[in-house]
């Protein structure tokens, strides 16, 4: 657990944290936002010792950190920032084992932890661990600079802006991975950012600041609904209600989803036809392979019609047509906008069909 308690920092006569008060229990992430100079970085600053509180206490797991050797404390805490910080000079591997290095962890578990956490991040091993920071996209060097802050397995990260300097692509998918991992993982984490998306969608609380003191701390779904004032009305947004789904997952929403073979039967196929038209809820036939990988659908209205599955099939790219369980229900909405449907296949990493989703129930939520 980490806690500020009465936490200040000024710069003669500025002020950029005043009497700050905050508690991130274990396994909790929380986003600090706010306008710029709020105090956002500062106060995660403070965490580690990067900069020194003015006045206050903290502490993590009950320990003041002042009393803590500075170098050690920070070993025992990932620390991730926008401009990613890797060593141009070392390569990849080399640069996620800086702190196990410094640990003096032995060298064949360190090379298994780099390999580990590559993979993790979905780069292979054999092909990034060699290469070095300026060959990689920026996509590539800002999971390297988050591998690298989990290397030593610390229980705590601190984030400053790591997916800012992304294009709007690859934070999400950096941001669907770096969900993944968390639920997984369950680490402590402070996370600045200046994205109000991305805080709701990313924090289990959220903490807006405004001129260096807290205007309100909690979960993303209350920000939301029920903000503490104007200030917090204006920062979130008119679109308070299209935000609020950028917290909520497709896996929140999946239904089983019906589905066939290119090898059913013609009695089987309607069959199949004359239950979606007795459930009077799903409207499509998936069509899967062998393996339920996505092939298209067919239109259930076409059942009464006596088309056949050859005749009714609609072939579907899933890398437009499809979503997968842990993109945000705002994301799934646009796909609903953009391919003008009420029901979108769900799929996984291979793209084999785990459920749907349907746009009244997006709308109800």
């Amino acid at each position: 657990m980490i806690r500020l308690q009465a936490v200040s920092k000024s710069y003669g006569t500025h002020q950029a944290v005043t009497n700050l008060d905050l508690t991130v229990d274990e396994g909790e992430l929380c986003c600090l936002i706010g306008p710029s100079g709020c105090g956002k970085s500062t106060a995660l600053k403070m965490i580690n010792r990067m900069v020194e509180p003015t006045s206050g206490v903290i502490t993590i797991g009950g320990r003041n950190v002042r009393e803590m050797v500075p170098e050690q404390l920070r070993r025992g805490i990932g620390y991730v920032i926008q401009s990613i910080g890797l060593f141009p000079h070392m390569t990849v591997r080399d640069n996620i084992l800086v702190v196990p290095r410094l640990l003096n962890w032995e060298d064949g578990k360190a090379a298994a932890r780099a390999a580990e956490l590559l993979d993790l991040f979905e780069l292979s091993p054999a092909q990034f661990g060699g290469k070095y920071p300026g060959e990689l996209s920026g996509g590539q060097a800002q999971r390297v600079g988050v591998a690298r802050a989990l290397a030593a397995d610390p229980k705590i990260l601190l984030m400053d802006e790591p997916f800012g300097a992304l294009d709007p692509i690859n934070r999400e998918h950096l941001q669907n991975q770096f969900m993944a991992i968390q639920r997984e993982l369950r680490k402590t984490i402070v996370f600045v950012t200046h994205d109000i998306d991305e805080a709701v969608r990313l924090g289990s609380k959220v903490a807006l600041l405004r001129q260096g003191q807290l205007v309100q701390y909690t979960t993303p779904e209350q920000l939301l609904s029920s903000p503490a004032d104007n200030f917090v009305k204006k920062f979130v947004g008119l679109d308070r209600a299209l935000k609020r789904l950028s917290s909520l997952s497709t896996q929140d929403f999946l239904r089983p989803a019906a589905a066939v073979t290119l090898s059913i039967s013609p009695e089987e196929l309607r069959r199949q036809f004359r239950l979606l038209e007795e459930s009077q809820c799903a409207r499509y036939l998936w069509v899967i392979d062998e393996n339920r990988r996505l092939l298209g659908w067919i239109d259930a209205t076409d059942g009464g019609s006596g088309v056949t599955l050859k005749e009714g099939l609609v072939e579907v790219d899933p890398a437009e047509m499809t979503v997968k369980e842990n993109y945000s229900l705002k994301h799934a909405l646009s796909m609903f906008v953009q391919q003008g449907v009420v029901c979108l296949p769900v799929v996984d990493d291979q793209r084999a069909l785990c459920g749907e989703i349907r746009l009244a129930d997006v709308l109800q939520s």
